[in-house]
């Protein structure tokens, strides 16, 4: 079997997901007055981060955390309500070319994962429309049918994707020298590397430069 990996944030999405998240929560109407608490809990690791005091996955990991526990006691319904009012803003900057490939490699009956670190929830949401086999993201936890902000989340960043894509793939013989994945973050590496045609996605500056030295094919 032969797989398609895709990241989201850069590559099938043009933008940040945490950029507009922040943005909706600070306009919500029912949710607007949770922005502040965030945002003041936010702001020490962002600047240790800036400082290099703080690693970038962690500090990404502690604001998706700080984020849902802006909703603490919500329903899942009331927060598949939240995610579908940015759906058809996002949607807008969806990369044109990273879904014709998408299509295309469904078209080859090639397995398509999308693996990335935004919430699982917010992805069945905004990718309404487009047909994954797999999606792999980061899981918001509920009990009672309410979230369950005590629990910690396994944020799906970096070495994480690896890992969660091999999990999912368990019992397949994947033909990995002929499957693809893409991304456009050095931090995509893991997940690049696993295939025999990485396609770096309108790279940042490191990734492209080790593209262009490894031959990758970059889509800009």
């Amino acid at each position: 079997m032969r797989v398609a990996i895709f990241d989201f944030d850069g590559t099938i999405y043009a933008e940040e997901t945490f950029t507009i998240l922040m943005k909706h929560l600070k306009k919500h109407p029912s949710h607007q007055s949770s922005y502040n608490r965030f945002y003041r809990a936010i702001v020490p690791p962002y600047i240790a981060n800036k400082l290099k005091l703080y690693p970038a996955s962690k500090m990404k990991k502690r604001s998706m955390q700080l984020y849902l526990e802006a909703f603490e006691g919500r329903t899942k319904h009331e927060m598949d309500t939240y995610f579908n009012e940015i759906k058809a803003i996002m949607q807008q900057d969806f990369n044109k070319k990273v879904l014709e490939r998408l299509k295309l490699h469904q078209q080859e009956n090639i397995h398509i994962l999308l693996v990335s670190g935004a919430y699982t929830q917010l992805f069945e949401r905004v990718t309404d429309g487009i047909v994954f086999n797999q999606i792999i993201g980061t899981d918001i936890f509920y009990k009672d049918d309410k979230v369950y902000t005590k629990d910690v989340i396994t944020h799906v960043n970096g070495e994480q994707k690896t890992l969660k894509v091999q999990e999912a793939l368990v019992g397949h013989q994947i033909d990995w020298k002929n499957s693809y994945a893409y991304g456009d973050s050095f931090s995509d590496l893991p997940v690049l590397k696993l295939v025999g045609n990485p396609v770096a996605v309108r790279p940042e500056e490191k990734l492209r430069k080790l593209a262009s030295e490894h031959g990758w094919e970059i889509l800009d």
